[in-house]
C-alpha cells in the first residue's frame, strides 16, 4: 500500500469477537486480541484495523491483493454496508503486512472434506483451523477465499465502528443509544440533529467498543448484493493506478536478473563486457545467477545478456518425454491418498460395459501480464519493499531473513498486481529484489524481470496423468475407479515456505475428482505423488485444473458408453448427492437451449466441476469454419451461495473460463536440455478477443455456504471444450493442449 498519512500514533484494539480475534482454542496465543497495525497521524484516527477517519472522510483497508478480480471493491463494501458511509466517497487502500489481516479460511482448504457435503461439525473444524492462520499471520490472497474469510470479519469491523461512533454521539448529546441512527457518514438523533463521523472519531477512539454487535440481515442491505462501481477502475483507466512496475522513487536505480534456465546453480561467469557498458553500475552474484544494476531497465537487460555464464545442469529429467515418464512412474508406487472409496470398485457387474481411458496434461506457466518485479530500499537497519504480492507477511519475513534483518525492520508496500493466478503468492521476486538492493545500501532499486526470465523461471502448474476405469449398466454409471499421478504442489510450496513437506494424504492432489457430487455406488479416487524436481506452485484452481479435465472428460465418456445424453447423465447422478448442483445443470441447459442434438458443423459439450465451495456448470459450442474449429459460445451457471457483487462474479466467471480455454487450446511448457522452451507470448499464447466465445453467465444462490469465485470457472472449461469437440468431430481428446490434435481458428 502507499504510505499512510503520518500523524500521531493512536491504536484502537478490537475485541476477539469483533474483528481481529479467532475461535476459542484453549491457549492465550490463539485467543489474544491482535494489535491494530495502522499508524495514522495528525487528526486522523483508526477505529480498527480496517477503518481510518480523518477530516477528508473514511478510508477502508482492503487486506487482500487487488490483481484484477475486484476484491478491493467487495471488501470495502462489506465494511461500508455496516458503517453507513457513502460508497462513492470512500478511499480504499491495501493493508500493510500485519498479523491482524490473517486469512482464517485458507488453511481449511487442506482438510479432506467434500465441500458439497460439509457437515456443521466439519465446518466448525475448518473454522477452528483458522486459528492456525491467525497464529501464523497468513495474510494471503488465494484459494478463492477472500470474500468467504472477510464476510463476517469485515462486516463486524464496520458494525463495531458504527456502534462506537453512536456511543460517542450519545455521550455528546446526552441521549440513549436507541434514539440514534446512522446514515451517510453521520449519526442522526431523534430530533434530526446530525453529527458527522469526522467530528466524532476522536472521541470514539477513547471508547471501549461494544462486544455484542448484531450484523444486518441481507434484507436490509443497501450495497451488498448490488453491482457496485469498481474502486480500482478509474485509476486503471487513467493510468494513475500504481502497479509494481510503476513505482518511482527519488534517486532510483534499475536492475534485472539472469538466472539459471535449468533451475540449478552457476559454475562461473565473466561480466567484463557488461561492466564496461556505460551506465552499468554493478554486477551482483546471486549464486544461481546474476543481477545487473544500471541507470535504466533496458540497459540492465542488455548488460545481463552480455554476461558469459556457465550453468549447472538440472536435477530433473532434461526433456518433456523423460519428465512425463517420471510422472507416469508414480502409478507404480503406493497411493498417497484414497479420499473417496465408496462401495467396491472391483465388484463384478453382470451385463455391464467397462471402459478405460488415460489422460495427460502438460506443465503450464502463470503468464501474468505484468512480469515479476519489486522495488527495494535497503539500509543497514531497515528494508522497504514495494511489491505486487499476494502474501505480504510471507514476503516481509522472507525478505528479512534474506538480508539479515528482523521482520519488524521490514516494511512492505503492496501495489496493484498485474495478474497473479497464484504466481505472486511466491516470495522469490521480492526476496531477489531485496538482495539486489542490499548490494547498494541507501539507494532504491527496482528489479524487473524480462519476460523471458519470468516465463522460464515460473513455478509451473505440474504435468499430470490419470488412468480411469468405469462400468455402465442399464444406462447408469455403477463403477468409477480413478488414479491420478503428478508432483505435489502442496508439498513443493510448503517446502519453500516452511522448510518441510506436510505428511499424510494430499487433498490438493486429488481435488476436483474425489470431491465431486456424483452418486456412483462404487467410486474410488487414488492419488499417486510423482517425485520430480521441476519447480511448481499454485496455479489458478490448482489440482482442480487438471482433475477437472480428467474427471469430467471421463464422465462424458461414460455417458456416451451408456448411450445417454451427457447433460442428463450428469444430472441424474448429481441429483442423488447435491440438489443445488443438479439445479445448475438445469439452468445451463435452459440458458443454452440444450437439446442433446446438434446440426452438422456444430458441436456442444457440457462440463461440471465443484471447487472452492462453488459448483459451476458450463456448455461450450464450437463450429467448423472451413476446416478450422471456432469456439463460438459459452454458457456458465454458478452457485455462490450468497452473491455479494454480481458484476464482479460475472467477470470472474468469464475470466476463469478464458484462462482455462487458453490452457486447453494452446497452453504448454516443454523442456529440452533441462530448460523451458517457451520464452514469451509468441511461444505461450492465449485466446484473443476475436477468438474468444460470446459468454452468458447466470448466478444462483441455492448453495448452503458461500463459495469463492476467482477460480471455479477454470476447471470445467477444459473438459467442456474437449467434449464439444468430440460432439463436432467424433474424436475424443484425452491430452492437452488440444491444438496438437485439432486445428483452431486463432
Amino acid at each position: 500500500m502507499g504510505r499512510l498519512r503520518k500523524i500521531a500514533r493512536r491504536t484502537f484494539l478490537i475485541g476477539t469477537a469483533a474483528v481481529a480475534g479467532g475461535v476459542a482454542f484453549g491457549v492465550w496465543q490463539a485467543r489474544r486480541t491482535l494489535p491494530n497495525p495502522l499508524q495514522p497521524e495528525g487528526d486522523a484516527v483508526t477505529l480498527n484495523p480496517y477503518i481510518i477517519i480523518d477530516q477528508s472522510g473514511t478510508t477502508i483497508i482492503a487486506p487482500r491483493a487487488e490483481m484484477g478480480q475486484g476484491i478491493m471493491t467487495t471488501l470495502a463494501a462489506l465494511v461500508a454496508e455496516e458503517l453507513d458511509v457513502n460508497f462513492d466517497s470512500i478511499n480504499v487502500i491495501h493493508g500493510p503486512a500485519a498479523q491482524a489481516y490473517y486469512n482464517g479460511t485458507i488453511m481449511g482448504l487442506s482438510l479432506p472434506f467434500k465441500d458439497y457435503a460439509v457437515t456443521d461439525f466439519q465446518d466448525n473444524v475448518r473454522n477452528t483451523l483458522g486459528v492456525v492462520g491467525k497464529m501464523m499471520g497468513l495474510q494471503v490472497t488465494g484459494g478463492s477465499t477472500s470474500t468467504v474469510d472477510a464476510y463476517e470479519k469485515m462486516r463486524m469491523a464496520g458494525a463495531t465502528a458504527r456502534e462506537t461512533l453512536k456511543l460517542a454521539a450519545a455521550d455528546r448529546l446526552g441521549v440513549a443509544m436507541d434514539q440514534l441512527r446512522t446514515e451517510g457518514e453521520q449519526v442522526i438523533g431523534a430530533d434530526g440533529t446530525t453529527i458527522s463521523y469526522t467530528d466524532l472519531a476522536a472521541a470514539a477512539v477513547t471508547i471501549e467498543p461494544p462486544q455484542d454487535v448484531t450484523l444486518r440481515p441481507a434484507s436490509e442491505w443497501k450495497l451488498l448484493g448490488q453491482s457496485l462501481p469498481r474502486v480500482d477502475m478509474v485509476g486503471k483507466a487513467t493510468g494513475t493506478a500504481e502497479f509494481g512496475a510503476d513505482v518511482r522513487l527519488p534517486g532510483m536505480k534499475f536492475a534485472t536478473l539472469r538466472m539459471n534456465p535449468k533451475r540449478a546453480g552457476m559454475i562461473s561467469y565473466d561480466a567484463s563486457a557488461a561492466e564496461n557498458m556505460t551506465g552499468v553500475e554493478q554486477i551482483v552474484d546471486l549464486g544461481d545467477g546474476i543481477a545487473v544494476i544500471a541507470s535504466n531497465t533496458w540497459l540492465a537487460m542488455q548488460a545481463a545478456e552480455a554476461v558469459e555464464i556457465e550453468w549447472e545442469n538440472a536435477s530433473y529429467p532434461p526433456t518433456t518425454k523423460a519428465l512425463r515418464k517420471s510422472v507416469d512412474q508414480a502409478f507404480d508406487t503406493s497411493a498417497n491418498s484414497t479420499m473417496r472409496n465408496d462401495g467396491d470398485v472391483d465388484i463384478a457387474i453382470e451385463g455391464g460395459t467397462e471402459i478405460t481411458a488415460e489422460y495427460h496434461v502438460p506443465w503450464l506457466a502463470h503468464s501474468t501480464m505484468e512480469p515479476m518485479n519489486s522495488t527495494a530500499l535497503y539500509t543497514n537497519d531497515s528494508l522497504e519493499i514495494w511489491s505486487g504480492t499476494q502474501a505480504p507477511t510471507l514476503a516481509r519475513d522472507k525478505c528479512a531473513a534474506a538480508v539479515g534483518l528482523d521482520s519488524d525492520q521490514v516494511t512492505v508496500h503492496t501495489t496493484y498486481l498485474g495478474g497473479g493466478f497464484g504466481r505472486r503468492a511466491e516470495f522469490d521476486f521480492s526476496v531477489l529484489a531485496a538482495r539486489v538492493a542490499q548490494a547498494m545500501p541507501g539507494v532504491p532499486i527496482k528489479t524487473t524481470w524480462s519476460r523471458e526470465e519470468d516465463m522460464r523461471h515460473d513455478f509451473y502448474r505440474p504435468a499430470a496423468s490419470a488412468r480411469f476405469r468405469g462400468v455402465v449398466q442399464n444406462g447408469e454409471a455403477v463403477v468409477l475407479d480413478g488414479k491420478i499421478a503428478a508432483p505435489s504442489v502442496t508439498q513443493a510450496a510448503m517446502q519453500r515456505v516452511a522448510g518441510f513437506a506436510p505428511p499424510g494424504p494430499d487433498k490438493g492432489h486429488v481435488e476436483g475428482a474425489f470431491d465431486q457430487p456424483y452418486g456412483i455406488p462404487n467410486f474410488r479416487i487414488a492419488g499417486h505423488l510423482a517425485d520430480v524436481d521441476v519447480p511448481i506452485g499454485f496455479w489458478r484452481s490448482v489440482g482442480n485444473s487438471f482433475n477437472g479435465f480428467f474427471f469430467d472428460s471421463f464422465i462424458d465418456e461414460l455417458a456416451h458408453a451408456a448411450g445417454r445424453d451427457p447433460l442428463e447423465f450428469r444430472h441424474d447422478l448429481i441429483a442423488r448427492e447435491h440438489a443445488p448442483s443438479a439445479a445448475l445443470l438445469d439452468e445451463v441447459a435452459e440458458m443454452s437451449g440444450w437439446t442433446g442434438a446438434t446440426p452438422d458443423g456444430v458441436g456442444r459439450g457440457v462440463g461440471f466441476t465443484y471447487s472452492f465451495g462453488t459448483p459451476v456448470a458450463q456448455v461450450i459450442e464450437v463450429v467448423d469454419e472451413n476446416g478450422l474449429i471456432r469456439i463460438q459460445k459459452a454458457w456458465i451457471a454458478c452457485d455462490v451461495g450468497t452473491a455479494l457483487d454480481r458484476s464482479i462474479i460475472e467477470a470472474q466467471m468469464i475470466s476463469g473460463l478464458i484462462y482455462g480455454l487458453s490452457a486447453a487450446v494452446m497452453g504448454e511448457i516443454t523442456f529440452a536440455d533441462g530448460e523451458a522452451q517457451q520464452y514469451n507470448y509468441p511461444d505461450y499464447d492465449a485466446l484473443r478477443i476475436h477468438t474468444a466465445p460470446q459468454v452468458d453467465v447466470r448466478i444462483l444462490e441455492n448453495n448452503a455456504h458461500m463459495g469463492g469465485v476467482g477460480e471455479p470457472a477454470t476447471p470445467p472449461s477444459m473438459p467442456a471444450l474437449a467434449n464439444a469437440i468430440f460432439d463436432l468431430t467424433g474424436v475424443r481428446a484425452r491430452e492437452l493442449p488440444l491444438n496438437k490434435q485439432f486445428d483452431f481458428l486463432l
